[in-house]
């Protein structure tokens, strides 16, 4: 339907609701066309949504909280928290992992992992990366989690720390299993904490390598990356695919474009073309329609503010983290920012102390914040140090 022919059907719906009594607004009639326009996409697949990664915010949705299986893209967890545990120092991706028997046994998409063998942690990650290894994903989590019970904890207690409202894990690879179950908008969630780690795409991105298994390194694997879209898609680096008969075909894609990074889910396609399809739909709606704006990096300078009472009369206040938005094409104009400190500080200050906020508006509505934060640390001053402050003011009078 024609936007002509929408409005002329908004016009007719107003008047006949005008003479019935019931109050309408043309704002709100403008609001269902933009829907229909949305609708227009014709997703087909029973859940999807498309998220932007830095802010979050849904730029599409369909069914996002319905509850699904959502088969191996629950190993976008399993990753998440093995990253995680890498990047803490916590454990090292040279680090050796023994096989037990319940994590050789998962079947399904397996490396043919033997109990005993020894696989580093970043063999088994590439395996989950790549191949979509259920005994991978189960041995990784045996590794973190000292035990699987214990690591299947720490996942539904990541979900709830990420808002994941509609999900619980039963296992670390999808496998199907009745009670486990996530909905797009949660795949998106950890999606989007995934892709916070870097060093994540280079597994992500791996299109074929080969892996030797078995005790004694005597069985060669090569490994094909199931997300065909790495191939067809241009800025695509991720993330993972899933495929039971329960599930159907599910995918989570992200893509970058310029200052733009967008997260496209698909859950419950009924085919594998369909999930690639309609992901890549999702990502040039997105890529079309906004763009990214880049206003402050993490750690840069703001400004200084004067500090009273202090060893130091200077303080530089910096972002504490780095700030993106999200706009729709041709709304740069419009952005207004405002940066509230106050004009002195009292000593002590510690490092990374809150001192202020750097907020951006769109047309007086809120889009952006980010806190500004102490980038030392400033004691508060003794009278030795007061003196010598006196001192340095006589003996180096101000000129004027």
């Amino acid at each position: 339907m024609g936007k002509r022919k929408i409005k002329i059907i908004s016009i007719l719906i107003i008047m006949l609701l005008s003479i019935t009594g019931v109050s309408v607004s043309a704002q709100e009639i403008v609001k269902k066309e933009d829907i229909q326009e949305k609708e227009d996409l014709a997703i087909e697949s029973k859940s999807a949504v498309l998220i932007d990664a830095s802010t979050g915010k849904i730029l599409f949705k369909k069914n996002k909280d319905e509850k699904l299986p959502p088969a191996s893209i629950t190993k976008i967890m399993t990753m998440l928290l093995t990253i995680e545990a890498v990047d803490e120092g916590k454990i090292t991706l040279k680090d050796q992992v023994s096989i037990s028997e319940q994590a050789s046994e998962m079947g399904g998409t397996q490396l043919f992992l033997e109990p005993g063998e020894k696989r580093t942690v970043e063999e088994l990650l590439i395996g989950v990366a790549v191949e979509s290894a259920n005994d991978a994903a189960a041995a990784l989590g045996e590794y973190i989690g000292g035990n699987y019970e214990s690591f299947i904890k720490m996942m539904n207690d990541k979900a709830k720390q990420l808002g994941m409202k509609n999900t619980y894990f039963k296992n670390a690879n999808g496998l199907p299993e009745e009670g486990h179950y996530s909905t797009a908008y949660d795949v998106a969630l950890m999606s989007k904490e995934l892709v916070k780690h870097p060093k994540i795409h280079q597994y992500l991105t791996i299109w074929m390598t080969t892996l030797n298994v078995g005790k004694n390194d005597d069985k060669m694997r090569t490994l094909a990356n199931t997300n065909k879209l790495l191939k067809s898609y241009e800025g695509l680096d991720g993330i993972k695919t899933g495929y039971t008969s329960e599930a159907k075909h599910c995918l989570s894609a992200t893509a970058k474009k310029g200052n733009i990074r967008l997260i496209s889910v698909i859950l419950g396609a009924e085919n594998s073309k369909m999930r690639f399809e309609e992901a890549a739909k999702l990502l040039d709606y997105g890529f079309t329609n906004y763009e990214g704006l880049n206003i402050i990096e993490k750690e840069e300078e703001i400004q200084k503010v004067s500090v009273e009472k202090g060893t130091m009369n200077t303080l530089t206040v910096v972002a504490k983290d780095s700030l993106n938005i999200l706009l729709k094409k041709g709304e740069k104009n419009n952005i207004e920012k405002k940066i509230i400190l106050q004009p002195n500080y009292t000593a002590p200050i510690k490092r990374g102390e809150k001192l202020g906020e750097l907020i951006i508006y769109n047309e007086d509505k809120e889009i952006g914040k980010v806190n500004l934060i102490a980038k030392d640390s400033i004691e508060k001053s003794g009278v030795f140090t007061n003196y010598k402050k006196i001192l340095n003011y006589w003996t180096n009078p101000i000129k004027e």
